[in-house]
């Protein structure tokens, strides 16, 4: 009977281990053992031990179904006719048919085998499936997951082809080799999912379990349909382990995207302030890719957490608005401080492109993302100031020694150039025209009015008296300059052209003898300025 068990002759070889078992059960019917139970005993486990040495064969030929390459169809029907043979002999019954330390006649339960036999065989091909070490290879999960898939795919379509033909329909071989590979990938997956996974892995796995296990790459692939089904199947992950996947992602995604927004600052300072490269120019605003940068960082994290669940994606807009709102501050501090050391001509231009960008970050947040940005609008309201308080300190340091040197002999006996005063001024308002409105008028309306205000300043101060040539030759010259001055910021784009005639009327009161004209100046002045006193 071993001979035959060895050369899987399984039907013969049951055949004759039935008898044997049929006899042994005659003869303790017969009451032959009753002077010999050793020797009943001995039989009974001659007859198990036939018995078991079939329950393992039939697991062989149930794990080696998908090992070998070539699959024996008469192998598998008459292993299955075996077991139809078998469950017919010994029928379930709920009380033990004869006494004995291994009972005869019993239900040797091979269809259970054989389903023990399947959910091993398919444990062992997912564990069979190749996986390099993170050292070896740093796309090792992502790797590792395409052989699982296209390697449990070919086994599920030969399974289709070649096996389920081999079974009667009772069986369900398709559905019960499917939820076989689906235990064994979940358990698999819940053990890796246990492991330390980085940003990119932690994301690979998510994404495999939400949208490649079910797509036509692995089980919904075209080629297995209609037999292997997956509607009824459990989820791959328990809920809390798929929560903590998710919470585990969304903890590791912090740092990266802290990360991403320090490189986009770390670029501005080396490719940028330290070479003072020009700023871009788009439809006559100066342009900084600050805005598109995180945007893209923005969209492209919350495109990959909503293809797994929507309120990943959520979760992910969140995290991304929680450190912007930490890095526009840095990102600040690192502009203030480079601005404060250097005295650069790119200064300006960085300034108005940056407001510009930080603006149009505003804007996309809200269209395309759907952002509450009250919070962001104050801190950007808050840089803007800051920014701006920058701007006119280093106006004001430009211009004040220009401004002193008004009424100075130098400066009345015409040393120096007429523009001289709206030329370092214009260093920083010419960029203005470059700045998104209303911000850029606003300030190049205020650059106007305190060019005026200190010109005026300087000239009204006590100094010494003139005589009336002197008088007349300031006048002129303050005429000159004033018209230059108002010139250059309006054609700059200023619509404060209320200052215009401040300095004139300063200018015609000067250089007037005449009380009467000099009271017709002052009541000019007056009508124009109601706020003198």
């Amino acid at each position: 009977i071993n001979e035959l068990i060895q050369k899987r002759q399984l039907l013969e070889a049951f055949a004759s281990i039935k008898l044997m078992e049929d006899e042994t059960i005659s003869e303790w019917d017969a009451e032959k053992y009753s002077n010999n139970p050793q020797e009943f005993v001995r039989k009974s486990k001659d007859v198990d031990l036939l018995y078991n040495s079939i329950t393992n064969v039939i697991q062989s030929i149930v794990e080696g179904t998908l090992e070998d390459p070539a699959l024996e169809d008469t192998m598998l029907t008459s292993m299955v006719t075996l077991i139809a043979r078998e469950e017919a002999a010994h029928p379930s019954t709920d009380s033990a048919a004869h006494p004995g330390p291994d009972l005869l006649g019993r239900p040797r339960k091979w269809r259970e085998q054989w389903r023990k036999a399947i959910n091993e065989s398919a444990r062992k091909r997912v564990l069979k499936a190749p996986m390099a070490s993170r050292e070896e290879q740093t796309s090792w999960l992502d790797l590792h997951l395409h052989f699982l898939q296209e390697s449990l795919r070919e086994d599920l379509l030969k399974i289709k082809l070649s096996v389920k033909k081999c079974y009667p329909e009772e069986y369900q071989v398709c559905d019960t080799y499917v939820e076989a590979f689906h235990n064994a990938i979940a358990s698999h997956l819940q053990e890796l999912s246990q492991g330390p996974l980085d940003f990119h892995e932690l994301y690979t796995l998510l994404n495999w379990v939400a949208n490649t296990y079910h797509s036509e790459l692995f089980l919904g692939h075209p080629d297995l349909k209609p037999e292997v089904k997956t509607e009824n199947l459990s989820l791959l992950l328990t809920s809390a382990d798929w929560d903590k996947l998710k919470n585990d992602y969304i903890a590791s995604a912090k740092g990266k995207i802290k990360s991403y927004f320090g490189n986009i600052l770390r670029l501005e300072v080396t490719e940028k302030w330290e070479k003072e490269v020009h700023s871009e120019e788009k439809e006559n605003l100066y342009h900084a890719s600050l805005s598109f940068d995180i945007q893209t960082i923005i969209g492209e994290h919350m495109k990959l957490s909503g293809a797994i669940s929507r309120g990943l994606e959520t979760k992910m807009l969140d995290l991304c608005m929680a450190e912007l709102l930490e890095f526009i501050p840095r990102f600040e501090q690192e502009f203030t401080a480079w601005s404060t050391a250097q005295d650069s001509p790119s200064f300006v231009p960085y300034l108005v492109a940056y407001i510009n960008s930080f603006q149009d970050l505003v804007s996309g947040l809200e269209t395309v993302f759907k952002v509450n940005t009250e919070e962001l609008q104050k801190i950007l309201a808050a840089l803007t100031r800051n920014f701006t308080n920058i701007f006119l300190t280093k106006l004001r340091a430009k211009a004040q020694p220009l401004l002193k040197k008004i009424l100075t002999k130098d400066w009345i006996l015409a040393m120096e150039r007429p523009d001289w005063l709206a030329s370092a001024v214009s260093q920083f308002s010419e960029h203005l025209q470059h700045m998104r409105q209303p911000l850029g008028q606003e300030l190049l309306q205020e650059v106007h009015k305190y060019v005026v205000k200190e010109y005026i300043t300087q000239v009204i101060k006590p100094r010494w008296k003139m005589n009336r040539e002197t008088r007349q030759q300031v006048s002129r010259k303050m005429s000159l300059e004033a018209a230059i001055i108002h010139n250059t910021l309006i054609d700059q784009g200023s619509e404060a052209d209320w200052l215009v005639p401040a300095i004139g009327h300063i200018a015609n009161i000067i250089g007037e003898k005449k009380k009467d004209k000099i009271k017709a100046y002052v009541q000019e002045l007056c009508q124009d300025y109601p706020d003198i006193r």
